[in-house]
C-alpha cells in the first residue's frame, strides 16, 4: 500500500474523526455529456442520502451536508479530472475529496464511518518506484507513483549520456588513453574500447545513483533496458535500491507516453502478482472464516490481517433497502475496525486471497 494510502486510511479512522459520514462513490469522466450525467447522479444520490440521514441521525441538520454537495456541484475544477472515479466523505464540518484510479460501484453511503472499502482496494496495489531508462550511452529517470510517472530533472553533473559522465575518460578511437593522458595506441581493438566505455559509463551511473542521486523515501528502481544493457548494468551494480528482479526489457530510445504507460502496468502487475503470493504463507496462522466470528474478533484487536474478496461487494442495498441493511456497511465497519487496531485490510479478487477464500481473517497469536 503506500504511503499516502496509509495516511488517508489513518485519518479516516483515527479515533477522533466522528460522524455521521455521507460517503458518495461514483466513476467519473471528461466528456462534456458525460460529465452532467455525473453530475446529475451526484444530485440524485444527494437526495436519497437526505432521505436516509434525516431517518437515521434524528437530532442532526442536513443542511451542512447539502451546502457541501451544491459547493462540488459548482465547482468547475472539481469535474476537471482524468482520475477513473471519486470519493467523497462528507462530515458536518468537512469535505474530503479521495481521486481513485479504479472503477468503483456508483453509490451512496450514509453511516457512523466512512467507507473505505474502495479506498483500500485503490491504495493496495499502487507502487512507488524509480524506473530507469538505459541505453549504452544514456539514461533517462522517471518517478512512478500511483500509476502517474514523471520524469525526473537531473542536474548538469549527473551522467545523463556517455560524453558527460567520462569526459576525457573516454577511450581514444586509436586506443586506449592512460592516467597522465597520454595515449597507447594499438593496445585494445574498437570493439575492446566500446565495451571499456560501456562498463565504464555504467559504474558512473551506478555510483551516481549511489552516492549523489537523492532517494529520501528509499524507492527500488527498475531498469527499462535491452537485455544484454540489464546483464551489465546487473554486473556493475552496487546501488541497494536497485532492483533486477523486474525490468521492462526493451529499448527507451524514443519512449512514448503510451510506452511509459504501458511498462507501468507491467511493472504493477509483476509486483502485484509478487505480493498476493505472499499473502498464502498466512494459512498457517490461525484464521477465522466466518462473519459472525469475525465482527467481535476485530472489535476486540484480535485480527492483525482481513481479506474482503470483491465477490462480498454486490449491488444495492439489499432486497428492501428500507431495512437499510447493506453487507457492505457490515464488512466496511469489520474494516475499519481492523485498521484502528493496527490490523491490515486487503479487498482482492477471490482467485488472489489466501486459499481463495471469500472472506478470511488472521489472529495476532
Amino acid at each position: 500500500m503506500t504511503e499516502i494510502g496509509k495516511k488517508i486510511l489513518s485519518q479516516l479512522t483515527a479515533t477522533d474523526a466522528t460522524g455521521p459520514f455521507v460517503t458518495i462513490m461514483l466513476n467519473t469522466h471528461v466528456a462534456h455529456q458525460e460529465v452532467e450525467k455525473d453530475q446529475i447522479k451526484l444530485k440524485n444520490f444527494a437526495k436519497e442520502a437526505k432521505r436516509r440521514f434525516e431517518k437515521k441521525y434524528v437530532g442532526h441538520d442536513w443542511l451542512a451536508f447539502q451546502e457541501k454537495i451544491d459547493a462540488l456541484l459548482a465547482s468547475k475544477e472539481f469535474w476537471r479530472t482524468n482520475a477513473t472515479s471519486v470519493a467523497i466523505i462528507l462530515t458536518e464540518k468537512e469535505t474530503s475529496i479521495h481521486r481513485l484510479s479504479i472503477r468503483v460501484d456508483d453509490q451512496y453511503y450514509v453511516s457512523d464511518t466512512p467507507y473505505l472499502l474502495a479506498i483500500i482496494k485503490n491504495a493496495q496495489f499502487n507502487y512507488s518506484y524509480y524506473l530507469l531508462g538505459l541505453t549504452r550511452d544514456s539514461i533517462k529517470l522517471y518517478q512512478v507513483d500511483n500509476k502517474q510517472v514523471t520524469e525526473v530533472t537531473l542536474p548538469d553533473d549527473a551522467p545523463i549520456d556517455l560524453v558527460t559522465a567520462l569526459g576525457d575518460e573516454l577511450t581514444d578511437n586509436g586506443g586506449a588513453s592512460g592516467k597522465d593522458g597520454q595515449s597507447y595506441h594499438g593496445i585494445n581493438t574498437k570493439d575492446e574500447e566500446v565495451e571499456i566505455d560501456w562498463l565504464n559509463y555504467y559504474q558512473a551511473v551506478d555510483t551516481y545513483l549511489k552516492d549523489s542521486f537523492t532517494n529520501e523515501a528509499n524507492l527500488p528502481i527498475y531498469l527499462y533496458a535491452l537485455p544484454e544493457n540489464q546483464t551489465l548494468f546487473k554486473k556493475v551494480a552496487k546501488n541497494p535500491y536497485y532492483q533486477s528482479n523486474i525490468a521492462i526489457s526493451a529499448s527507451p530510445s524514443q519512449l512514448s507516453t503510451k510506452d511509459l504507460h504501458s511498462a507501468v502496468e507491467k511493472i504493477t502487475d509483476e509486483l502485484a502478482k509478487k505480493e498476493t503470493q505472499s499473502y498464502q504463507h498466512l494459512m498457517n496462522k490461525k484464521f477465522l472464516d466466518s462473519l459472525v466470528d469475525l465482527v467481535p474478533a476485530a472489535k476486540e484487536g484480535k485480527l492483525s490481517h482481513i481479506f474482503i474478496a470483491t465477490s462480498n461487494l454486490a449491488d444495492g442495498f439489499g432486497e428492501n433497502p428500507e431495512t437499510e441493511y447493506d453487507r457492505r456497511q457490515v464488512l466496511n465497519k469489520l474494516a475499519g475496525d481492523v485498521l484502528q487496531t493496527s490490523g491490515q485490510v486487503f479487498v482482492l479478487d477471490q482467485k488472489d486471497a489466501p486459499d481463495e477464500k471469500s472472506l478470511v481473517g488472521f489472529l495476532r497469536y
